[in-house]
């Protein structure tokens, strides 16, 4: 047994400041046995001292040391686990990212246990706590910046969905919202639009506001921030009461983006309530290439994600950071929406 001043920090610093994860030669080094000693012990085979065992125990408990359970899914097929955190099961475009994680890992033998966060930043921290001893990566959306997962994690491979490989040093698999909406606008511009709104899904500068300001912006268009209104609820109910706002602080538009498509799907609906006819005296665009987008009428033209390669992607970077290969990065390690022209716009 150790007194506390031998007691250790778990893990070490790498030279980026995250904490890396404490490997079976530490503990064998701190308990000051070999390293087939520490293996026996901490999975309880083979012959081995109950002194010696308990001490290594002890040094693995100092060092928050987890064997490896990847290492030995390369032995025992199907083993392998990834957890996959998931803001909100209940919007469509979730799930589709979701299937195309279980159909990638499905394929590689993996298992993979599915956490809802349901859009709470403290949940997100309670998943990274708990699948940081259960799975042997993780792959999710999260709120938080990298200095707070690094302290959840307790070393495990982390994967971040829609944030961009250069916003994080983790690895990432992003939306190129800017090639997106680039597209959009210039659609809409091209039909004869010049005063277009936006209803936003997120607080501060997300990427998608900003990539909707910089193309109205370099279309010479007379919009700004005033034209812009937030609908925190990412629903068909949170578009219907944002085009309420829109509409009242700006009625002279007459072509709206959507954050996502149950937004825009909303605005639609508030858009023909107040006696807008859409496309013809309002033209809706959406972003994020629902199949909802093709049931509604008119169909919804929107900027289309390839949700499923965005999941396959995920696991391709936990398969390579498991390896100890350098995950994907640049043009690799993105997804870019595609215009698909329907109805609406």
């Amino acid at each position: 047994m150790w007194t506390d001043n031998q007691r250790v920090e778990p893990g070490g610093e790498r030279p980026d400041g995250a904490r890396r994860r404490a490997t079976i030669h530490d503990v064998a080094r701190l308990a000051g046995v070999s390293r087939q000693t520490v293996s026996r012990a901490v999975n309880d085979k083979g012959e081995i001292d109950p002194g010696t065992k308990e001490r290594v125990l002890e040094a693995a408990r100092l060092l928050d040391y987890r064997p490896s359970r990847f290492a030995r899914g390369l032995v025992q097929k199907g083993a392998v686990t990834a957890g996959l955190v998931i803001p909100d099961l209940r919007n469509p475009f979730f799930p589709e990212v979701a299937a195309g994680v279980l159909e990638a890992a499905e394929q590689r033998g993996w298992q993979v246990v599915v956490w809802d966060s349901r859009i709470d930043e403290a949940r997100e921290r309670q998943a990274l706590d708990v699948l940081s001893h259960q799975a042997d990566a993780v792959v999710g959306y999260f709120k938080d910046s990298d200095d707070v997962l690094t302290r959840h994690l307790g070393g495990v491979p982390l994967v971040l969905l829609e944030r961009g490989p250069q916003q994080t040093r983790f690895a990432a698999v992003g939306i190129d919202a800017f090639a997106g909406v680039e597209q959009g606008i210039a659609h809409l511009v091209e039909a004869g639009h010049r005063r277009i709104g936006m209803l936003d899904g997120e607080r501060g500068p997300g990427a998608r506001k900003q990539a909707f300001l910089e193309q109205v912006r370099r279309h010479g268009l007379p919009v700004d921030e005033s034209w812009i209104v937030l609908c925190p609820e990412h629903s068909v109910a949170g578009g219907e009461a944002g085009m309420e706002r829109l509409l009242e602080a700006r009625p002279e538009i007459t072509a709206v983006f959507g954050f996502n498509d149950l937004i825009a799907v909303g605005a639609m609906r508030t858009a023909r309530r107040r006696g807008r006819g859409v496309p013809d005296d309002l033209a809706v665009l959406g972003f994020d290439g629902l199949s909802l987008g093709e049931l509604v009428d008119p169909a919804l033209t929107t900027l289309h994600i390839d949700k499923r390669q965005l999941g396959r992607l995920a696991v391709e970077q936990v398969a390579r950071l498991c390896a100890a290969e350098e995950p994907l990065r640049g043009a690799d390690a993105w997804v870019t929406p595609e215009l698909v022209v329907r109805g609406s716009a």
